[in-house]
């Protein structure tokens, strides 16, 4: 699979190769969406996002249309990183090892970023990702699939069930007084995919 950066994405329809000082900002704007969403989630607004990356809201309007678009390049350059790691683990011959890989890059892309997490939990018109979100239900129909042909996962356990699983290990900040550590995550995939095992 090829992916676009961000950055590409977003500069797609320059019809000539955009001036320098133009790629910076959108350089600028997509850094800075990044960690907004990250930090804050799909609620970020275009004012926020243009103060992160130093330039007016007129400049991020010019460079990248809206901020729904600038969200969705941001979302797509970081699903595909989901992507890819399904691809790389259908391509292994460890059919459960390649279910762990992609799992792990999985659940730490949705721990570490509030916009990928909400993106994956909600269906936004405004950044339309059906495609990518089909995309990752038919590679973890098929990580699933081989992972039960090998005998290496519990077969009452359907790819459907998985993908509520891993959705589940991301934790939340706080629970019964608890703060969640920033790698809870992995202490709960790893129970996860322990009880996923076949014995």
């Amino acid at each position: 699979m090829v992916s676009s950066t961000a950055i590409d994405r977003l500069l797609a329809d320059e019809a000539a190769r955009p001036r320098a000082d133009a790629r910076r900002n959108v350089e600028r704007l997509v850094t800075a969406a990044r960690e907004a969403l990250d930090e804050t989630g799909l609620d970020v607004t275009a004012h926020e996002i243009a103060r992160r990356a130093g330039v007016g809201i007129g400049t991020l309007y010019r460079r990248v249309g809206t901020r729904e678009a600038l969200l969705r390049a941001v979302l797509l350059e970081l699903l595909d990183g989901m992507l890819t790691a399904a691809d790389r683990a259908l391509d292994g011959d460890d059919a459960w090892r390649g279910l762990v890989d992609f799992a792990t890059v999985y659940v730490r892309l949705r721990a570490a970023s509030c916009g990928v997490n909400e993106a994956l939990g909600e269906s936004d018109a405004r950044l339309d990702l059906s495609d990518t979100s089909a995309a990752l239900r038919e590679r973890l129909e098929n990580l699933v699939g081989r992972a039960h042909e090998a005998g290496a996962m519990r077969a009452d356990v359907t790819w459907q069930d998985i993908a509520w699983l891993l959705a589940g290990v991301v934790p939340g900040d706080h629970t019964i007084g608890l703060t969640s550590g920033g790698d809870q995550w992995r202490t709960s995939l790893r129970v996860v995919l322990d009880g996923l095992r076949a014995r």
